[in-house]
């Protein structure tokens, strides 16, 4: 029941719409809310200082006093709290345009850029260039978007998009190497056309191309890909759980997430393969990409990996009258049984009666996980990460790294977890969202996750392309003796 209130999100998001919110009473607003509620607020402040965070405060105060577009105070508000952490807060303003329909247009699209090319017009002239260039005709749900090369710029364009205000030969995206020539540099517009800053491109295979977040794959020219990046599109393409056969040693199961919709996928997956992994030598779980979700999601996992008793580092809840609110809300849930909403009420009578304080709700700062079986198979397990992975997912690695037939491939992850479980709450205006933190994790001071991330075993560096992780663990777990 514990993993209940480890139901987090990682969110950085700032969707803005309408204008009629004034930006220094939002600030007050949201200032106080977040000292008075947030559980990490007062571990930032032990560490940076008063001083420093009054400072702080007085330069934000001068910037939102002269502010008048709520587009640009949501950016501000979210820049403020970035003094705190970077990850588990979240801003976000929301007024309807009642104009728009069921997408607010944040531009003025009637007079937006275009390129005046045919769609038969651009096959013809991609007849000449090579699979190797970022040119081609790319789709994108719901996007078809022809990319054309001007001067030194690559252009991309909108060729159809149905059921969005996107019209035809409107400029979609727009990007460059930098003058160093060390990266690239470039804009993607989104559905309502803000924009989102491009500082990566990159090219996986012939067929697909990342953006930063965003992936694309061609339709035109188009050409076959080896065996590990069908693989790896194949995966990374899938937005549920999936289990893959990989090769006769080798089972892959990618979660993009661990959501608790996700859970009872999850756990069909490792029903149905139930006789396959515990006979099979290597057992890749690719969590790359997966911000988090609930624990919950990932608890039959641990079974196939367990080796010796797994300890978890519970967290303490601070109580306030608008942080318990959140926990009133999962008794109307339909999600939790009779049993879990009456531990939930009793949980709720606890903190209530503990106003102001920081509340252990389970009695102890330490939980031993502990099975009666060790599997022989699998012999090797690969966790695959990135720098992405935050919230559940480092919580999820925090537990498997105790085993001893487990290591970790990849990269650094994000560092957001020990101050967790978002509560979101909207200022008086009704127009901006706050999202801060309930809990803080009895790792602090002295394990803290937040900022520093979890390191892996294997540190894939940018000479192993993404599509060969799981090759890579593969002939790791095969050279062991």
């Amino acid at each position: 029941m514990k993993n209940l209130f480890f139901i987090l999100s990682v969110l950085f998001s700032v969707l803005a719409f309408g204008q009629d919110c004034n930006c220094e009473e939002s600030f007050a607003w949201m200032k106080k809310t977040f000292e008075e509620n947030d559980a990490g607020y007062q571990v930032t402040i032990d560490k940076k200082g008063k001083s420093e965070y009054e400072k702080y405060n007085q330069f934000y105060l001068d910037k939102v006093k002269k502010i008048t577009d709520i587009n640009e105070c949501g950016r501000t508000l979210y820049d403020w709290l970035k003094f705190f952490r970077s990850g588990h807060i979240s801003v976000n303003v929301n007024q309807k345009n009642p104009n728009a329909g069921n997408m607010d247009v944040l531009a003025d699209n009637k007079n937006w850029e275009t390129v005046s090319m045919t769609e038969a017009e651009v096959e013809s002239y991609l007849a000449n260039v090579p699979l190797t260039s970022f040119e081609g005709i790319w789709k994108t749900e719901p996007y078809k978007i022809a990319i054309i090369k001007k001067n030194e710029e690559y252009i991309g364009f909108v060729l159809d998009a149905p059921g969005t205000p996107w019209q035809k030969n409107h400029v979609k995206l727009k990007f460059s190497t930098n003058k160093d020539k060390t990266g690239f540099s470039g804009k993607y517009y989104l559905r309502n056309y803000s924009d989102y800053d491009l500082k990566k491109v990159e090219m996986i295979g012939n067929n697909y191309m990342k953006l930063g977040q965003f992936s694309l794959q061609r339709v035109n020219p188009k050409a076959e890909d080896i065996k590990s990046i069908k693989t790896y599109l194949e995966l990374m393409r899938s937005q549920k759980p999936v289990m893959l056969e990989y090769s006769k040693n080798t089972l892959v199961l990618r979660i993009p997430s661990f959501h608790q919709d996700n859970k009872k996928i999850v756990d069909s997956l490792l029903s149905v393969y139930h006789k396959k992994i515990t006979s099979t030598q290597n057992f890749v779980i690719d969590i790359r990409n997966n911000g988090g979700g609930a624990d919950r999601t990932f608890t039959k996992i641990i079974p196939y990996l367990y080796t010796n008793p797994i300890r978890t580092i519970g967290v303490e809840m601070l109580s306030t009258p608008l942080n318990n609110q959140r926990m009133e809300s999962f008794l109307t849930m339909p999600d939790f049984t009779e049993e879990d909403k009456k531990e939930i009420a009793e949980n709720l009578k606890t903190l209530n009666e503990n106003l102001g304080k920081f509340v252990n709700l389970h009695g102890e700062k330490v939980f031993t996980d502990t099975h009666d079986k060790v599997y022989q198979y699998p012999k090797n397990v690969a966790v695959l990460i990135n720098e992405n992975n935050g919230s559940t997912a480092e919580q999820f690695l925090l537990a498997v790294k105790q085993s001893s037939k487990t290591k970790l491939f990849g990269k650094t992850t994000m560092g957001a977890l020990d101050v967790s479980n978002m509560h979101f709450v909207k200022a008086p205006c009704g127009k901006i969202e706050l999202g801060y933190c309930l809990s803080k994790s009895y790792r602090i001071p002295h394990m803290a996750i937040d900022e520093k991330g979890i390191q892996p075993d294997y540190y894939m560096d940018d000479t192993i392309p993404d599509y060969e992780w799981i090759e890579f663990a593969e002939t790791t777990f095969q050279k062991k003796k």
